[in-house]
């Protein structure tokens, strides 16, 4: 034994040792805790029964683990060596591929060996795949060369080969599709040999209806098939049908892009039926014959609409039940355009009408107005045939775009159709405002109570609605949306700023430094402030108003509805506008574009909020016009003081008929101009506003300059006969109680003021308290002056205040309330100054509803009755 083995056997014999101490301890601290006192030696045999117990258990798990153990040791060692017999297998089995492979490919290596190996599958595969061509066209060749033998016996024969290779052709599309193209040589075969088979096919069916309509002179509009050949007939057309059926159940037209649409197919038998039609309408329209003019398209597209109405009862009796019984129960029952004759006879004739438009848009796009007249005249046949013919082109729901779509969208004319009607409207436009009368108030196209607008505003308004009528028939969003924004509202913008130019030139002629440095004249300034000025005011707020109401009103058409309806769907879907970002359209048409509340704008909400801003600014600025005038042509009433010192030198009888002050004539005359011209030209409402703008500055000047001296009872009667001077004017101009309303604050001042001397003076009056106690009596004076004012001049004047209101409440309110009799001055003294509430009840006794007491004590204490 070595010093290892000896190192490993005493350590070994340490820890034997290490374990028996251990164990040792463990059992004296057991006997401890178990054997306390002497009592615990009673139950020595239970103790030692219980540990005999415990160490059998111990004894019986270790068993079972040392037999799991081993169980599972065994399991190990014989999937060892299982998977040591799978690999001796596996390498066995390569190396024979390999020297298989080798032995075939005479590779030196197993990659080139697979490589090669591969090469050869390829080769197989293709020959294989070539096998299967082969195959299928000896089959097709097969269907063709027996349709063809059966073609010389039978017509019907022939059908059903072809039929045969008609359904092998379309089921080699779909595999055509799902190889991603494998096999196009093939295909084109197979497609050129089955075409081939159907033009004989069709050319054999084709002369059979042929004959059958000789036979019936077509095409003569009133032919009639007889008895006799109505199973001949129809077995014709049936016989064609079914030749194109599998080609209609195949074809899938409506669908593509939304650019690029298929065009339904035309039908077999109304293809022999418009043949001889075709011919008719190239012979009058191709060539140098006196119809074919390229200025005059409505002439063959009439021609066309004239063909359907002319063979419309012949499609209708003779095809249409020919058609419903064969197309009955079949899906293609559900397309009008196979089910219905009228519809299939309509689209028979589209192509040559698409050959002509093709060959005279070339000829006629450097020609803008030909060019726009071919548009509007093919869309006008487009709406003929959609509205009158019921044609939707079988395309359901979304209808059919017309034949102008085709060639605006599908061909891209419609840019240069676009440019061409732009330039159209701006220079039409450009002539509208280069005319000398477009300025001109129009008195005569609108109703006479309506603001008048200028001619050239109602001119503009034609031009958009015409503009409106010429692409109303156009089925694109896309191209509406171009014609509204980039003409329309164009227009719209540059009339707007011209007329806002206009309105700014005024503004400069007539501001202070404008007329210095635009070297305006004195007689010029004069016209300014007169009725040409208010004259060349109304135009900008006339034509305003009426293009901005004549766009509230398109906004409510049903047309430019469906326009807003579809700009805000696809403006919340994130719909496509076109080129143009819904940012620039909302700035174009409305801000509420994309917004949650659809039905809150309008397309033109911007544009006509612009033109209310610039009515609403003309408004004010003819307002302030006016009341600086009249402000300038009181000026010499208000420097005027006689109200005082005016006495009545013939008695009262005259005050009746008092003139107005003769300071006061050029207000009046100024009032009469100015009011007759705006009542003439302005509706009743803003003629209102304005009025009621212009007598509340009036009213405010008079009462803070005229109502601030004394008056005598005749000069009281004087401002009276003023005040009913120009009550009347403007009524008779405005309308009645617009004055009086304006004015009211004058008219009751001066009614207070102008109250007639009734009786004794009192004693002490209110008005007079402070006053020198030895003043005599005034009985005899104020009966004098009671003479000289008139009695009964109080309810005269106001009267005349209101032409044909005499008698008002307030003139019959002017009187005691106890007594009846109308209340004098010295009564109404009495009462205003007592208190507050006297003040009241007597200010409601003269009707006075404006001024409060302590203006009304104001106003008394001017009499000059009340001054001393």
């Amino acid at each position: 034994m070595d010093q290892r083995d000896r190192f490993a056997s005493g350590a070994m014999d340490t820890d034997m040792d290490r374990d028996r101490d251990d164990n040792a301890a463990r059992v004296h601290d057991f006997l401890d805790d178990k054997l306390q006192t002497v009592g615990d030696l009673d139950s020595l045999d239970e103790l030692l029964a219980s540990i005999n117990a415990q160490h059998g258990l111990l004894r019986a798990q270790l068993h079972d683990a040392q037999r799991d153990l081993d169980g599972a040791k065994q399991h190990q060692r014989e999937h060892h060596q299982a998977q040591r017999d799978r690999a001796n297998a596996f390498r066995r089995e390569q190396g024979d591929i390999d020297r298989r492979l080798h032995v075939i490919t005479s590779a030196e290596t197993s990659d080139d060996a697979v490589e090669r190996f591969e090469a050869v599958l390829k080769k197989l595969q293709r020959v294989d795949v070539a096998s299967g061509y082969l195959e299928l066209l000896r089959e097709v060749d097969a269907l063709s060369s027996r349709a063809h033998a059966q073609l010389q016996t039978s017509n019907e024969a022939a059908l059903a080969p072809y039929k045969q290779l008609r359904a092998l052709h379309t089921r080699l599309l779909h595999l055509q599709d799902d190889a991603e193209g494998a096999a196009p040589q093939l295909l084109h075969h197979i497609n050129q040999i089955s075409y081939d088979l159907r033009t004989k096919i069709l050319n054999a069916f084709a002369a059979d209806l042929d004959a059958v309509l000789k036979k019936v002179h077509w095409p003569t509009p009133k032919a009639v098939i007889p008895p006799q050949l109505r199973d001949d007939f129809e077995t014709a057309v049936v016989k064609l049908l079914d030749l194109q059926t599998p080609e209609l159940e195949a074809s899938s037209y409506a669908s593509g892009s939304v650019d690029k649409v298929k065009l339904p197919p035309v039908l077999f038998p109304f293809d022999v039926l418009v043949q001889p039609l075709e011919m008719r309408f190239r012979y009058h329209f191709e060539g140098d014959k006196p119809t074919n003019r390229i200025d005059r398209p409505e002439y063959f597209l009439s021609h066309v609409t004239t063909l359907l109405d002319d063979y419309s009862s012949f499609v209708s009796d003779y095809m249409q039940p020919v058609l419903f019984k064969h197309f009955r129960g079949t899906d293609l029952a559900l397309n009008p355009v196979y089910i219905d004759a009228m519809s299939a006879f309509i689209t028979a004739l589209l192509p040559v009408l698409r050959k002509k438009i093709a060959s005279l848009l070339p000829k006629v796009a450097n020609e803008p107005q030909l060019l726009s007249h071919l548009v509007h005249e093919t869309m006008s046949f487009d709406s003929t045939i959609r509205d009158t013919w019921g044609y939707d082109g079988g395309y359901g729901l979304s209808g059919w775009n017309g034949l102008s779509w085709e060639f605006l969208v599908q061909d891209n004319w419609f840019d240069q159709w676009l440019r061409v009607e732009k330039e159209f409207a701006l220079k039409r436009y450009q002539s509208i405002v280069e005319a000398e009368d477009w300025r001109d108030l129009d008195y005569e196209s609108v109703d006479p109570k309506a603001t008048k607008p200028t001619k050239g505003a109602i001119r503009v308004n034609d031009l958009l609605e015409t503009i409106t009528d010429r692409y109303r028939p156009l089925t694109s969003f896309k191209h509406k949306l171009a014609f509204l924004i980039d003409i329309q509202i164009a227009i719209f913008d540059q009339f707007h700023e011209r007329l806002n130019d206009s309105l700014e030139a005024y503004i400069r002629m007539t501001t202070t430094l404008g007329r210095a440095m635009g070297g305006v004249s004195r007689e010029e300034q004069d016209k300014l402030h007169g009725v040409e000025g208010l004259e060349s005011l109304c135009r900008t707020y006339g034509s305003a108003d009426y293009l901005e109401k004549a766009m509230r009103d398109w906004s409510d058409d049903v047309f430019f509805l469906d326009i807003w309806e579809e700009l805000q769907d696809r403006a919340q879907h994130g719909g496509s506008i076109g080129t143009r970002t819904v940012a620039s359209v909302a700035e174009r048409t409305s801000r509420n574009v994309g917004g949650s509340e659809a039905d809150a704008g309008g397309l033109f909400d911007e544009t006509a909020s612009w033109y209310a801003r610039l009515r609403e600014r003309s408004e004010q600025i003819i307002t302030e016009t006016l009341v600086s005038n009249v402000r300038v042509a009181l000026k010499p009433y208000r420097q005027i003081n006689p109200w005082a010192t005016l006495t009545s030198a013939s008695g009262g009888e005259n005050n009746k008929h008092l003139s107005p002050t003769a300071e006061l004539d050029p207000l009046l005359s100024h009032l009469r101009s100015a009011l007759a011209f705006l009542a003439l030209v302005l509706a009743p409402a803003p003629l209102r506003r304005i009025t009621r703008a212009v007598l509340g500055a009036l009213n405010s000047a008079l009462y803070d300059s005229v109502l601030r001296a004394a008056f005598s009872a005749q000069g009281a009667a004087q401002l009276h006969a003023d005040l009913a001077a120009l009550c009347a004017i403007v009524d008779e101009q405005v309308g009645p109680g617009v004055a009086h309303s304006g004015l009211r604050r004058c008219v009751e001042g001066a009614r207070l003021v102008g109250l007639p001397v009734k009786g004794a003076k009192p004693a002490a009056s209110s008005a007079g308290r402070g006053a020198d106690e030895g003043v005599e009596e005034w009985d005899a004076w104020a009966a004098d002056d009671a003479d000289d004012a008139g009695g009964d001049r109080g309810d005269e004047a106001v009267g005349e205040l209101v032409p044909g209101k005499a008698n008002t409440p307030r003139d019959e309110a002017d009187g005691d309330a106890e007594t009846g009799e109308e209340l004098g001055l010295w009564e109404v003294e009495r009462r205003l100054f007592a208190d507050n509430q006297s003040a009241r009840e007597v200010l409601d006794s003269l009707g006075l509803e404006v001024l409060d007491e302590k203006e009304a004590r104001r106003l008394l204490r001017l009499r000059v009755e009340l001054a001393g």
